[in-house]
């Protein structure tokens, strides 16, 4: 069997085995619900509050402020129209950003459709959001900012401090979708002003079909899904124990390892962007420089497509994304690469390649010799490519 190197963490990362270990249990042994009142049950209601409190710690928050759910995308949903739901009374306008992902862009355009009015910020062409288009578009009916802490595609981190400041002046809620950056970067709610705050396991090596949304006190958002009383009434459905205990361990490993961790994933990250940039003609970095995630590098790579490029570093083991969202089914490039404007016959030729905690020197020197094969073949069967050669040399 060819040996697998995998690169596209932000996608879903590997659960690891002491997390796998710490959910066993909870699968046969402490097996009990955790709303009954027997000793079975309390277990898992002790392991659930101590999961939560764990993840409320990495927080700066109170345990009583983290509730449970399936997933970044099932706390997006919640934060946003359950917010807009609750607020609807002081106003009907949301502000958020044109990179989010699309459990956000989603979500906003199903509130289009039920009387809410959105405005979408640009960011520059970095990917950061543009404060004063931010501040600009504040209305007296604006109830809520949602704007997510790092982007998943190019990695760019915004200024969450300073959205927080101006979404806390003006009184106005302020919610970050922080899938991307819980493990990966310190955060702490208060400094920031956050008021939401979403996130899920699969992303820090803890398991797949588990998240939370931190709700800050006093926000009155009321319940997403309807049933039972479990999360205080606020989150129906018998907990996922096994998950809930997986994504405590997750985390606690997570911020245990995160400062020598991010600077090594940092340091190789940077080792393989200065290698691509300079190794391969006519590519370029997507992202800012500097504040990005300490694992993400997104490339664009003139005159060649992004999907064949997958397919062919996927043949020797390798496995990356594409900035294009072909993969999901549209012919349509990215449209956070859109939004920092590249155009989009560049868009569709990007590769996003996101580093883990195995990653090595030895990993990216093999990745970035494909890349450079790879790049030159699809190139040699470009028209577009050879016109641009014959332009060069004349």
């Amino acid at each position: 069997m060819k040996k697998v190197i995998y690169l596209d963490n932000a996608a879903t990362t590997r659960t690891s085995p002491k997390v796998v270990e710490a959910m066993l249990p909870y699968f046969t042994e402490y097996y009990g619900n955790a709303s009954t009142i027997y000793d079975l049950g309390a277990t898992s209601k002790k392991a659930m509050n101590e999961a939560r409190d764990i993840i409320a710690g990495a927080l700066g928050a109170d345990g009583s402020e983290i509730y449970f759910t399936a997933g970044g995308s099932e706390s997006d949903n919640w934060a946003l129209k359950a917010t807009a739901d609750a607020y609807r009374a002081k106003g009907n306008h949301i502000i958020t950003s044109k990179i989010e992902h699309h459990a956000v862009l989603h979500t906003c355009e199903y509130l289009e459709k039920n009387g809410f009015e959105v405005t979408y910020v640009d960011v520059d062409e970095n990917g950061v959001i543009k404060l004063d288009e931010l501040k600009k578009a504040i209305r007296p009916t604006t109830i809520l900012i949602s704007v997510m802490y790092a982007n998943n595609e190019i990695g760019t981190v915004q200024p969450i401090k300073e959205i927080g400041e101006i979404a806390h002046e003006h009184g106005i809620l302020f919610h970050t979708d922080a899938v991307q950056a819980f493990g990966q970067l310190p955060i702490q709610v208060d400094e920031c002003h956050i008021d939401m705050l979403s996130a899920s396991g699969h992303k820090l090596n803890g398991p797949k079909g588990i998240g939370f949304l931190y709700i800050r006190k006093g926000v009155k958002i009321r319940s997403f899904i309807h049933g039972g009383a479990q999360e205080r009434k606020r989150r129906a459905g018998t907990e996922n124990i096994p998950g809930i205990v997986g994504l405590g361990v997750a985390t606690k490993l997570a911020v245990e390892s995160m400062p020598q961790r991010t600077a090594k994933e940092a340091e190789l990250r940077d080792y393989l962007i200065g290698r691509v940039l300079k190794e391969v003609p006519y590519a370029r970095l997507n992202g800012d420089a500097v504040k990005r995630l300490p694992n993400n590098a997104n490339f664009s790579f003139q005159f060649i497509e992004g999907e064949s490029l997958l397919i062919m570093l996927d043949m020797k083991g390798i496995c990356g994304s594409s900035g294009s969202a072909c993969t999901s089914g549209s012919l349509d490039p990215s449209h956070v690469l859109l939004a920092i404007g590249l155009p989009h016959e560049i868009a569709h030729g990007s590769l996003r390649l996101t580093l883990g905690e195995e990653t090595t020197k030895e990993d990216l020197d093999f990745v970035v010799e494909a890349i450079k094969e790879i790049v030159e073949k699809l190139r040699s069967m470009s028209p577009l490519y050879e016109d641009f050669v014959k332009k060069q040399k004349a």
